[in-house]
């Protein structure tokens, strides 16, 4: 019996070659290739793509990607860090910002320099220290417990230190300090606390630093490390992330040049300019470009010299150095023919007296205007006043010219005519203008439940006028009631019986629809600012913006350098408001951000302040390197058709609406701060207490944009049959409804109609609806009127010691 070892033999390979799939039929694409091959053509590479990026890269192409990605981003970090290398490389520049009243900034700053060893003298401005041991240069800049001082330093700082308190919570100063450095944008943060081994027993501390982490990432969620300024190991480790950490910026703030002031040079006679010193930070100092100098204001520059720290210079065979010469050399850059003015409108042109508006067809003279202007049309103010027609009771298939035969006198006096043909005669010369008290558009058609029945039409008979004005203010007393509690007509106003309606809303005109209606420019331009017509024209925003950021990237002096800047025509009278012990900053500002315009912001109201925030009234807003007193005007946001927005009174909690007021422009998308002014409250402190009540970001300015403030007449249904219906306390005279007769009629129940005829003296009119209202709707009519942006103060340091001014707009003022 043969064995079975022998029979059995392993095989050379475990790997199993799949059969190859036997196809009877070819595909279309390789007989395709096949003819093309018998022509002597090439066919077509399966998987081929027209360009590299679609082509499908192998894994020697993706590991060399990768490594062109990581050697270009190791070039920029190099590039970055370069401006701090070298015997002559700028200090890194480091804000210390006391958040705790017991916060001693001094002994915080002498805590990171007995780290490493460093032995310096503490000053309460900025200063210099050397750090051999990382070949570094720090530059501190201490500030006290003050909102402004606390954002000048950090708004030009590369590392922000928060100094925190082991003992002492943080007040509302600390939180206000926190909420401004971080909504104006910041480089990188680090936070100490200090008197951590005060703490007994050592148990609770660990406990302490857990409080303080919770509390710092409530406002930065990265920050999880807090340094103990007791600790020398930590402070040492501090120092380290300081001198070697690559800081990461502000965009707005790196699109320009910018530089901390170290020194100031006040002239001694009036010919003589003034000399800021510093190192020049961002993109290139230009002396063709303005500068914006913390809030002394804007000015030109003369010149621009270099300022070495090292002042030896070599001197070969004993031969002295002419200081004219040497001064000579250092001049870096002297303003040319392209040297930006500080003019801030365009030149005033030669008005065109002689052209008439009402030769071109779009306003017609005042003394011609019988009606309220409806989107760009004035109705009945054609030379032939168009007269109301009682319509005839004719039987059907009557022609016109057969109607002329029939008189009034012999129409059936017992038969009525239908309302419902009185609607037909007159409904389609004004269409119905939906209204939903927000946007103009019309609520979808409402339900009406439990109103069944309805009276029936009356003889109109004409009120006492005793009864009638007793009527109206119940009527208006309990309407004031129910306004507390239901906000649906946030825009209603009541006008005095004894007041022309016409002459108090001459300005306001209707529209159909808020979003797609035209708004006739030519009925504004008598009520608009003087200069309107001289602000900067904006084209094409984004165009202009991206060619203003692109032109400060080639020229001007190097970042690094340190220099001497020489302004023109800064007051002498600053000198006197100036504090050493507050960091100045200087700016430079991009390619016409001096000129002014209407400038719009998208604001959202601030969590923290509970009370809302009134149209008009005083704030102060930071914008970049500027500060200005502004009285803004709110409004919805959104892309519009006609580019109408309504206008909004109060900015309410929660609420994001767009800001607009007259300003120099700030191309880009730069963070917004609005105070307002308030009172201290222990009535001892020094200065302006300022409140953060709303932030936001700059958006497109324009010119164009219209901003549409909406008033509101409410009436009550006084008689009801059908779709018929009699409205009173809307108007109070005839005059005033046939003057605003052709503004559609809407209810607070979605309902529209048009006004049909007036009736008596008193204000009273029939009007005709799409549908049965209910006897206890309101009826309403929209009107709107133009508002205009309010010119923006610059915030100087000669009015921050400046008295509180309180601004009390009254409803009559807000109206007209």
């Amino acid at each position: 019996m043969p064995s079975a070892v022998a029979t059995h033999s392993h095989r050379p390979t475990t790997k199993v070659a799949p059969k190859a799939f036997k196809s009877k039929k070819a595909t279309k694409g390789s007989l395709r290739d096949q003819a093309k091959v018998a022509k002597g053509k090439v066919p077509n590479e399966t998987g081929q793509r027209k360009t590299p990026h679609q082509q499908v890269m192998s894994k020697f192409d993706r590991r060399n990607q990768a490594k062109q990605r990581q050697l270009a981003k190791h070039k920029e970090h190099q590039k970055e860090a370069s401006i701090f290398s070298g015997r002559d490389g700028a200090p890194r520049i480091v804000a210390v910002v006391p958040l705790c009243a017991d916060s001693d900034v001094a002994a915080a700053i002498k805590s990171l320099n007995t780290s490493l060893d460093i032995e310096s003298e503490i000053s309460e401005t900025s200063f210099r220290v050397s750090v051999d041991r990382f070949k570094q240069k720090l530059q501190y800049v201490p500030v006290g417990r003050d909102l402004t001082s606390c954002m000048d330093a950090a708004r030009v700082a590369d590392y922000v230190v928060f100094v925190l308190s082991s003992e002492v919570e943080v007040d509302a100063l600390g939180e206000l300090i926190i909420r401004s450095i971080e909504n104006q944008g910041m480089s990188n943060l680090f936070t100490v606390v200090q008197s951590l081994e005060k703490i007994q027993p050592a148990k609770a501390r660990s406990d302490v630093v857990k409080s303080l982490v919770s509390f710092m990432t409530h406002f930065h969620p990265g920050q999880e490390k807090i340094y103990s300024l007791d600790s020398r190991q930590e402070c040492s480790h501090l120092m380290r992330s300081l001198c070697t950490t690559t800081p990461k910026g502000v965009n707005w703030r790196d699109q320009r040049s910018w530089m901390l002031v170290d020194e100031v040079q006040w002239p001694s006679t009036e010919t003589e300019s003034i000399v800021l010193t510093g190192v020049v930070r961002g993109k290139g100092l230009k002396a063709d470009r303005l500068v914006h100098v913390g809030d002394w204001g804007t000015f030109q520059i003369e010149k621009i010299t270099a300022a070495p720290l090292s002042t030896k210079k070599r001197k070969d065979d004993g031969m002295a150095v002419d200081e004219a010469e040497a001064e000579a050399e250092n001049i870096l850059e002297v303003p040319g023919e392209d040297q930006d003015d500080l003019a801030e409108l365009a030149p005033e042109e030669v008005t065109m007296d002689d052209v008439e508006v009402g030769d071109e067809g779009e306003s017609l003279p005042e003394a011609n205007k019988k009606g309220v202007l409806l989107d760009d049309h004035h109705y009945f103010s054609e030379e032939e006043p168009e007269e109301y027609v009682r319509p005839k009771k004719l039987p059907k298939g009557t022609s016109s010219y057969q109607a002329a035969w029939y008189l009034d006198d012999v129409s059936d006096s017992e038969s009525e005519l239908d309302d419902q043909e009185m609607e037909d005669v007159q409904g389609e010369s004004i269409p119905a203008g939906p209204e939903d008290g927000i946007e103009g558009v019309a609520n979808k058609e409402p339900t009406e439940a439990a109103m069944s029945e309805y009276p029936q039409s009356e003889m109109f008979i004409e009120p006492n006028e005793d009864d009638d004005a007793a009527q109206l203010e119940a009527y208006r007393a309990r309407r004031r009631d129910e306004a507390e509690d239901d906000k649906e007509f946030p825009d209603e106003i009541e006008l005095h019986p004894n007041v022309l309606a016409r002459e108090r809303l001459s300005k306001y005109r209707g529209l159909k629809s808020l979003r797609t209606s035209p708004w006739n420019m030519e009925e504004d331009r008598p009520y608009q600012p003087e200069e309107w017509s001289r602000l900067l024209q904006i084209s094409d925003y984004q165009s202009s913006r991206n060619r203003s950021i692109r032109e400060a990237l080639v020229g001007g002096v190097t970042p690094g350098t340190r220099v001497h800047v020489y302004l023109k025509g800064v007051p002498k009278a600053l000198e006197k408001a100036y504090t050493p012990s507050r960091p100045l900053a200087l700016f430079s500002l991009l390619r016409h951000e001096n000129k002014k315009t209407s400038l719009n912001f998208e604001v959202t109201h601030k969590e923290d302040y509970e009370k809302s925030v009134k149209a008009k009234e005083e704030l102060i807003v930071q914008c970049g390197p500027r500060r200005f007193i502004v009285n803004p005007l709110f409004s919805l946001g959104g892309n519009t058709e006609n580019d109408v927005h309504k206008y909004c009174r109060y900015l309410h909690p929660g609420q994001s609406v767009v800001a607009t007021f007259m300003g120099p422009i700030t191309w880009g998308s730069v963070p917004t701060l609005f105070f307002k002014r308030t009172q201290p409250e222990d009535g001892g402190g020094t200065g302006v207490s300022l409140q953060l009540v709303a932030t936001g970001t700059a958006r497109a300015p324009s010119t164009s944009r219209v901003i549409a403030k909406r008033v509101i007449l409410t009436g009550h249904p006084y008689h009801i049959h059908k779709k018929v219906v009699t409205i009173r306390y809307m108007f109070f005279n005839r005059e005033d409804v046939e003057w605003f007769k052709a503004l559609p009629l809407w209810t607070k129940r979605g309902r529209t109609g048009y006004i049909k005829e007036a009736l008596g003296t008193h204000g009273y009119y029939k009007a005709n609806f799409d549908g049965r209202i209910n006897p206890q709707d309101a009826v309403g009519v929209s009107l709107y009127k133009r508002v205009w942006p309010r010119n923006a103060t610059p915030f100087t340091a000669l009015l921050e010691e400046g008295a509180l001014e309180v601004q009390d707009e009254t409803m009559d003022e807000d109206i007209q």
